[in-house]
């Protein structure tokens, strides 16, 4: 066991740093970039933790991870025990540990934040959840005695599994429905493997299918079967919606359906979901040419940019209407693509793609912009500088704009109700639609989010189904 510490020690001890991949080696490969905390390394970031007596930590995790038990652990060395601790409100914490946006949500709660640097708890989650999995010691939690109550969940991201992994330790029968032929949503097709590895996902999923949760993959809810057959024809007596948001959003300009000329979601489902990197041992090809641009400012540009570059693009170019402070993508994801030679083309917007004779594109038109008052993203609003043209050359060009809800849920099931933006309307805590039995979570109802919100509204939705199922009662509290 570490040695117990004062506070002045603790304090004195600076942040750990992640071990990392070089930069100059890890923008020619696919292998993740952060390369993990050893455990002596572990030991010491947990130490920092004041173990505070009212942990605002926990109020800044929508999933509500018990962060000061499972780092007291930690510094016990239990890592069993640490990651065991998780999986009380997480199955997922390899996941969560590589992906989620701790600086701005548990991180950002630590009390060190106002004079030192926070505690590394995604770092720290992502150790014990690695060790666990390294050491082949996974236990699963307990399951409840089985009810004969079935849920189906209609999609596999990261709001669907959270909610399936609640319920099916709650005894029901939970299957899951997935479009595509990968189970994982957003995180199989969205992340490239450099971020969150596949295996590390799959194993995650398969935790869930050993404790019983059925996944039935090439399965359109809305083509295959709709919600209205799997309730009466399946027998399922509630449904959770957690389809995501995967509708691509293109901005209208010229040259948009030029050769060359991709949405984020395309891009990436080819090279992460279908191999393309691996084209010609993979079936699916994918030409980048010699300079990549990516419009957007989000962590889907930041993906896609070091991914172009990672396929041989000469240059990768993000293109961003707003300024770097303005940008959404995480601090460290814009950080290790700067080390990766990915050029920041700032206060820039396309206003035309130009082609060749062959329709492939060659070029981005764009405007310098200026930024003016705040919009209601809370953000400095994009003003054109008028004569400011200029091109910037491409062959290949990745739209990163942002996505909607794809309209085949909608169509297919008319008494959900959408809001102005595709979304469907749910009841604030609980994800009860107007549909009776039916809940829904995540991107489809939020937009675009992060991985950790969709699954806090995942466990929401879980804990609504099970009141729902329990007492019969349907009363839902939608305003507007």
């Amino acid at each position: 066991m570490a040695e117990q510490l004062s506070k002045k020690e603790r304090l004195s001890i600076p942040r750990q740093k992640m071990p990392e991949q070089d930069p100059q080696v890890r923008c020619h490969n696919f292998k993740e970039v952060n390369l993990g905390y050893d455990a002596a390394t572990a030991i010491k970031e947990a130490q920092r933790c004041l173990d505070c007596a009212k942990p605002t930590c926990i109020d800044g995790c929508p999933v509500h991870i018990k962060i000061p038990d499972f780092i007291r652990l930690i510094v016990a060395e239990d890592f069993a025990g640490a990651v065991a601790k998780i999986k009380e409100d997480n199955l997922l914490p390899s996941v969560c540990g590589r992906v989620c946006p701790q600086e701005e949500q548990c991180e950002l709660k630590c009390v060190l934040q106002n004079r030192y640097e926070p505690v590394a708890i995604g770092r720290l989650e992502r150790f014990v959840a690695d060790y666990e999995r390294q050491q082949g010691t996974s236990r699963l939690p307990a399951i409840q005695a089985k009810r004969n109550r079935k849920v189906a969940i209609v999609g596999s991201g990261p709001a669907g599994l959270a909610c399936a992994s609640d319920l099916i330790q709650w005894g029901y029968s939970v299957t899951v429905f997935e479009a595509l032929h990968e189970l994982g949503g957003v995180l199989a097709y969205g992340i490239p493997e450099f971020r969150l590895p596949k295996e590390i996902l799959h194993y995650e999923i398969d935790n869930l299918r050993r404790m019983g949760v059925e996944f039935v993959p090439n399965f359109v809810v809305g083509k295959t079967a709709t919600i209205d057959e799997l309730m009466t024809e399946g027998g399922y007596e509630a449904v959770f919606i957690g389809v995501g948001a995967g509708l691509p959003w293109f901005m209208n300009i010229p040259g948009e359906n030029l050769l060359g000329v991709h949405s984020a979601n395309e891009f990436l489902t080819r090279v992460n979901l279908m191999h393309a990197y691996e084209f010609p041992s993979a079936d699916t090809p994918i030409k980048i040419g010699k300079k990549a641009v990516v419009v957007g400012g989000g962590n889907t540009a930041m993906d896609a940019v070091r991914t172009a570059k990672r396929l041989g693009a000469e240059t990768a170019t993000i293109i961003y209407r707003r300024s770097e402070v303005e940008m959404p993508a995480r601090q460290e994801e814009i950080h290790h693509a700067k080390e990766e030679g990915i050029i920041f083309r700032t206060l820039t917007n396309p206003v035309a793609f130009i082609g060749d004779e062959h329709g492939w594109v060659t070029k981005a038109r764009c405007l310098r912009m200026e930024l003016g008052e705040p919009d209601d993203s809370g953000r400095r609003r994009p003003i054109p500088v008028p004569g400011s043209e200029f091109d910037i050359e491409a062959d290949l060009v990745v739209m990163a704009i942002g996505n909607g809800s794809n309209p085949l849920l909608f169509k297919t099931t008319p008494d959900l109700k959408i809001n102005r933006r595709g979304n469907i309307i749910v009841e604030p805590g609980t994800g009860r639609t107007f549909k009776k039995g039916v809940f829904a979570g995540g991107d489809i109802v939020t937009g675009g989010a992060t991985v950790i919100l969709a699954m806090g509204a995942g466990r929401d939705a879980a804990r609504a189904i099970d009141a729902y199922l329990q007492s019969g009662e349907w009363n839902v509290n939608i305003s507007g």
